[in-house]
């Protein structure tokens, strides 16, 4: 995780311009996340644990904020627009990365959380 993590650092530093190398190692780090999600899913339900929680908050968080960056740079024009709306992505991702380690710390989690759900 932490490779995928220095992956979306060096992609903002470069700033995920076109056809450069940060372009292709982030595209790669999406792949990677997108398909780390397709087995971390069925493993979590599978075997709910506080190590599979933190590494569903943390792979949800980063391809969600790849997500939504995607979007901002598809669908808002402008420099300064721009920029405010990525940080504000960050926010939000910051805060729903905080959110979801405070729920796993304090409550039951988000694997159980999710079969509670399925139980009703």
């Amino acid at each position: 995780m932490a490779n995928i993590w220095r992956l979306g650092v060096l992609c903002g530093a470069q700033g995920g311009r076109a056809g450069s190398k940060a372009s292709s190692l982030h595209w790669t780090g999406e792949r990677v996340v997108s398909v780390l999600l397709l087995g971390l899913i069925p493993a979590a339900y599978l075997n709910p644990s506080s190590a599979m929680d933190y590494s569903l908050a943390a792979a949800l968080t980063l391809h969600s904020h790849w997500g939504l960056g995607q979007v901002v740079t598809d669908y808002v024009h402008g420099d300064a627009l721009q920029k405010t709306t990525k940080a504000g992505v960050l926010a939000l991702s910051a805060l729903t990365f905080a959110g979801l380690c405070y729920f796993n710390y304090h409550d039951v989690g988000i694997c159980k959380a999710v079969a509670m759900l399925w139980k009703l």
